[in-house]
């Protein structure tokens, strides 16, 4: 999309407009942020460390993040799973029990247990997710392509090249593991939900929501989430099973069952060894809703979630699909991380390249192979055997005995009732987490602080090189305006700003940033400058006001109309190709580019000066609390007039304050708390959270509520309290 800059002499409105300085008459700003939205086919090298102690602390943030995206920060409450094992089939040297038990109440993971028959364990145990095959677990690829496959060496028997999903589990089984393969939402037997809705508007409310609602995405509820989560619980069920190890639990799975496994096995510690098939690549990062969410690749690309599994053992295929260029691009990264670690034994890839996307038999060796090593299941040689499949009726979970869910427990009064219990029990967490003493401040700083700084994703410790080029200046009325440009370096961000200056010099050393709703225009009064502003600077303040991303000079086609733009999958035809996440998976929301401009202004100010900053407006006033939440030690004071803003009263995906997770991590309340120590002054209403974050702190004496207005002396006075 080309974007349109404000610059033109038709667009200017009136003689106060004309007063206004310019920055970028002659260029167009130095900012990728103009330039296309970075999408899931983009390309996601790894972002490399230089050494452990960095990788540590990357590693962290990656899982932080990937947690954090799937609306799993804290984790929710682990319920019963009142677990059914029932229906076990026999075959010669194995047997599959039927399984479904509650990841959620109510909602259910379905799936087949695979059991060695001899042996007394305690057994390795494997997930296997499956991915996006027809039917699921009960895929059967036809018989018309087998002849073909075995010909070209993709496949060496009948059954296992028709039933490949079940082909791994039986020869896991005959190895001496058990498997555990069950069923993504909306395949086979989890029927409760769709896997991907077409249609899903009209669920879109400000109450009883469902997925890919406005909702939803400011709760990071997600389909990818649930899946995780399901993933999750599997662990839960299997180590509740007599005769398991829990030192060698494994996970596989290819595609669909590819993204799973890497998320698992970066995330949840308990998987001892992860085998992400045909998925992990610096090329398409995974297409489905099932393998979207929020904020999970921002500055960071499925490389970076594989690698963080080190130092637990990982293995890789590649085929002739997206990760085709795996060996060269991706790979030694990942070798480096492991090498680094001391573990390079534990990193395994295959690139059978000469293969379409698959997990065929020869993809499998490598995998058993894999496990035999790791799990040390003691087998010279590993050959696969055919074997008698499951029919449909021998693999699925419902009966007469167990009936299938239905009613309300299925379609869209199960997904409502579904979120809304996600909603209420995240609630109760985080709310039980807001402190009461000094003694809960540190539990709450990591989970919402942590939360909110991963929202907004850059720190004023993370700002980089900021640099500033003055393009003008004048004197007016006893002050001097200044025009230029701040340019951040590293994040490459450029924007305008005006300072306005006392003429004669005084030893006041404050600086006040002034953000406003529209920009620096809104520093004009009928082509003069601002009756506050002119106040401020008489009273010896040099006062900044810029023009955040999308404000004044850098007023762009998709803000002016009071939006944001949203990038759609496949067009946009169907319902699912609209998931906000295919946008905010990959972008920062506009709210959170505006607060890294602030964060750029608070570096150019600098240590020499003290910090102010001023924020009245539904858009200022939020912007300002993001910024000061990510620079407590270096702003002194802030005065917050957000007039009456909340971030739950948000009704679309492309408003231009919407923040995927904001709402969760307790709206404007919890965000603004973040800011403690810093002084702190907020109009209008009464924020609880704030007033006990603060005392938590030892510090309720620096927040001061009040419901006049913050305008002209009053302003003044509130900047010249002292501590």
């Amino acid at each position: 999309m080309r974007y349109l800059l404000g610059l033109c002499a038709a667009l200017i409105v009136g003689t106060a407009r004309a007063e206004i300085p310019k920055v970028f008459e002659n260029r167009s700003p130095e900012d990728h942020r103009m330039g296309e939205l970075k999408t899931l086919n983009g390309f996601f090298p790894f972002k490399a460390v230089t050494n452990l102690e960095v990788w540590k602390k990357r590693q962290t943030a990656i899982k932080r993040r990937v947690l954090i995206s799937q609306g799993l920060w804290p984790l929710p409450t682990r319920t019963p799973l009142n677990a059914v094992i029932h229906g076990r089939v026999q075959r010669d040297d194995y047997v599959v029990d039927r399984v479904f038990f509650e990841s959620i109440p109510g909602h259910y993971v379905t799936g087949s247990l695979y059991r060695p028959k001899e042996g007394k364990g305690p057994f390795p145990v494997i997930l296997s997710p499956h991915g996006h095959w027809q039917d699921g677990r009960f895929y059967d690829a036809g018989p018309d392509i087998i002849s073909k496959q075995i010909e070209n060496g993709a496949e060496q028997f009948k059954q296992a090249g028709r039933f490949p999903l079940q082909a791994r589990a039986v020869q896991l089984a005959r190895m001496g593991c058990m498997v555990f393969h069950y069923d993504m939402t909306g395949y086979a037997d989890a029927i409760q939900l769709g896997h991907r809705p077409d249609q899903w508007k009209h669920l879109d409310r400000s109450d009883n929501w469902g997925f890919m609602s406005v909702q939803a995405e400011l709760r990071l509820q997600n389909m990818m989430g649930l899946q995780t989560w399901n993933s999750m619980r599997a662990v839960d069920f299997v180590l509740q099973l007599d005769s398991v190890d829990p030192s060698r639990i494994g996970v596989t799975g290819a595609s669909g069952g590819g993204t799973q496994s890497m998320i698992l096995g970066a995330i949840d510690e308990r998987i001892a060894a992860s085998m992400p098939c045909v998925m992990v690549s610096t090329a398409m990062q995974g297409g489905c809703t099932c393998e979207n969410a929020p904020l999970l690749r921002i500055d960071q690309g499925n490389i970076d979630i594989a690698a963080a599994t080190a130092p637990r053992p990982l293995g890789l295929t590649a085929a002739d699909d997206w990760t085709i260029d795996l060996e060269t691009s991706g790979f030694p990264d990942l070798k480096n991380v492991y090498q680094m670690m001391g573990v390079v034994d534990r990193l395994t890839a295959v690139f059978h390249t000469q293969f379409p996307h698959n997990y065929n038999q020869v993809n499998r060796r490598a995998m058993y192979a894999f496990f035999n090593q790791h799990f040390s299941l003691g087998h010279q040689a590993i050959v696969e055997r055919d074997f008698l499949p499951l029919s449909e009726s021998e693999s699925t979970v419902w009966s007469s005995t167990y009936p299938a869910p239905s009613g309300d427990r299925v379609g869209d009064l199960h997904e409502t009732r579904l979120l809304a219990l996600a909603s209420q029990d995240s609630d109760r967490t985080i709310g039980r987490l807001v402190p009461e003493s000094r003694d809960g401040l540190q539990s709450y700083q990591d989970a919402v602080g942590t939360a909110w700084e991963i929202l907004i994703g850059r720190r004023d410790d993370q700002v980089g090189q900021v640099v500033y080029q003055q393009t003008s200046s004048t004197e007016k009325d006893q002050l001097i305006i200044q025009a230029g440009a701040i340019r951040n370096v590293d994040h490459k961000e450029e924007f305008p700003i005006l300072k306005f200056v006392p003429q004669q010099k005084t030893n006041k050393k404050t600086s006040v940033i002034w953000v406003t709703d529209d920009g620096k225009g809104s520093a004009f009064e009928d082509g003069e400058v601002a009756d506050e502003i002119r106040l401020l600077v008489n009273a010896g303040y040099d006062v900044i006001v810029p023009d955040l991303f999308g404000q004044g000079e850098l007023a762009v086609t998709v803000v002016k109309d009071q939006s944001q733009r949203l990038w759609f999958q496949r067009g946009g035809d169907k319902g699912w190709h609209k998931f906000s996440g295919y946008t905010y998976g990959f972008n920062h929301c506009l709210f959170v580019q505006r607060t890294h401009d602030l964060l750029s202004v608070i570096e150019h100010v600098g240590e020499d000066d003290e910090i102010c900053m001023i924020g009245r407006g539904k858009v200022a006033g939020p912007l300002v609390a993001a910024a000061c939440s990510q620079a407590v030690q270096s702003v002194k004071r802030c005065v917050v007039d957000p007039k009456g803003f909340r971030f739950s009263l948000i009704d679309r995906h492309d408003d231009p304050m919407f923040v995927p997770g904001a709402v969760k991590y307790l709206d404007l309340d919890g965000l603004m708390s973040l800011a403690a120590p810093v002084q702190l002054v907020i109009a209008g209403e009464n924020y609880p959270v704030t007033r006990r974050v603060y005392a938590a702190s030892g510090s309720p004496d620096r927040l001061k509520f009040t419901t006049a207005g913050i305008q002209g002396t009053r302003l003044l006075a509130e900047l010249q309290v002292e501590d």
